[in-house]
């Protein structure tokens, strides 16, 4: 049997590896390279502070046409659902009663009137016969009493007649406001009552038109304390500009005007009234409607914009952000944020202007790590928040980026 010799390069290196492993000596591990992370660069920008509030229509003016004598209805004088003006005849109600006692009341007038004539001539006789002493002092005194009882029962009988030509007048159903007619309630030939106040017509007027919202008294509590300390500036009284979603989701093209928010906190919902007012020419608003108001009640000049790509969330909801510190470590901060700007969060503290974000990368870093960090590229429908300024928030995300689910309260 023949032996193949074994060269001495295979013999040298075998040794060597034996020796290195009596030795107790591991040979060197590969280096790890430093994950390259993007970044945006956090600074402050100018936001508008929006709220988004449901609500419902209601109309300006509402008058309910009731009776206001008894009687019959005549006629209709008028088109159900059309618009009238202030003062235009609804309903006829049967004038002859009312004529009857207007005539009635007159005739009382006039005797009242004719007996003053007599009792003022005779007390005039007297005036000048008591001087003379050719009548007592006593029939003096009876006359003019009967003077100005008389005189008491004209000021009655003109009453009288004034009530009348009022009540005569009732039987003229007119329109009190000017606005849109409901259905009728009643018919040519149905009996009214001013006792039951019978209803028979609602008018509404809808230009303008009133849009009550409720928002939470906490929501408004945090507003007010934000300008008190400086953060949001508000454009004056009353400046607020609104803007509504109707129903299907359509952007209503006028713009409303907040009139007042209530005083008074509901116990049972803990939310106030804020009514809003909107131009309504072409009857798109109804009473009634459910809508959503888009309020912005003041600009916050010093707002740290993060993109939703940079922030997740832990198990307790508090939203986290990892920021790059000046030793190239990765740091996790705790963020309180006050709601969203297009696809960006809207950070209130936690950061401070300077911090590089990481929001591009997080997956494959840890806190503690130490990272290479460049200037993310975002696309071109994402800004990121370095650089931002002005009116104009900053958009942050892609289209195609998944956006992390907004912690409760947020």
């Amino acid at each position: 049997m023949r032996v193949e010799p074994v060269p001495l390069r295979l013999i040298t290196i075998a040794t060597a590896a034996l020796m290195m492993a009596a030795c107790g000596k591991k040979p060197p591990a590969p280096q790890q390279r430093t994950p390259e992370v993007g970044v945006i660069t956090v600074q402050t920008s100018t936001v508008p502070v929006v709220t988004e509030l449901p609500g419902r229509t209601s109309a300006f003016l509402v008058a309910q046409v009731r009776a206001r004598v008894d009687g019959i209805v005549l006629r209709r004088e008028f088109t159900e659902g059309s618009e009238v003006k202030v003062g235009q005849r609804l309903y006829k109600i049967d004038p002859a009663p009312f004529i009857a006692s207007l005539n009635s009341a007159k005739a009382s007038l006039a005797k009242a009137q004719a007996n003053l004539a007599s009792t003022s001539a005779q007390a005039t006789r007297y005036k000048v016969l008591v001087a003379a002493n050719a009548v007592s002092k006593q029939d003096y005194d009876n006359a003019v009493a009967s003077q100005g009882q008389a005189a008491a029962d004209v000021a009655a009988a003109k009453a009288s007649v004034q009530t009348a030509q009022i009540n005569l007048g009732y039987t003229d159903v007119v329109a009190p406001i000017t606005g849109r007619t409901g259905v009728s309630q009643v018919t040519p030939g149905a009996y009214v009552q001013s006792s039951a106040a019978t209803l028979m017509n609602t008018i509404q007027q809808l230009d303008p038109m009133y849009v009550d919202l409720t928002q939470s008294s906490l929501d408004g509590l945090k507003l007010r304390r934000q300008i008190q300390e400086g953060r949001v500036k508000t454009n004056g009284a009353g400046a607020a500009k609104v803007t509504l979603t109707l129903e299907d989701g359509q952007t209503y093209t006028q713009q409303g005007k907040l009139q007042f928010a209530d005083v008074t906190v509901d116990q049972s919902t803990g939310s106030v009234t804020l009514r809003v007012i909107f131009p309504n020419p072409n009857r798109v608003l109804l009473p009634g409607m459910f809508v959503r108001a888009r309020i912005e009640e003041g600009v916050n000049e010093r707002a740290m914009l993060v993109p939703q790509i940079g922030v997740t969330h832990d198990q307790k909801g508090d939203a986290i952000a990892l920021v790059v510190g000046p030793d190239n470590k990765v740091v996790p901060h705790t963020l309180v944020t006050s709601g969203m700007r297009g696809p960006n969060w809207i950070v209130d503290s936690g950061i401070t202007p300077g911090d590089r974000v990481i929001v591009q990368g997080t997956e494959k870093v840890r806190p503690g790590m130490t990272v290479k960090a460049v200037p993310a590229q975002l696309g071109s429908t994402a800004a990121p928040a370095s650089g931002a300024s002005g009116a104009a928030a900053p958009q942050a995300a892609s289209a195609s980026t998944p956006a992390s689910k907004p912690a409760s309260g947020a």
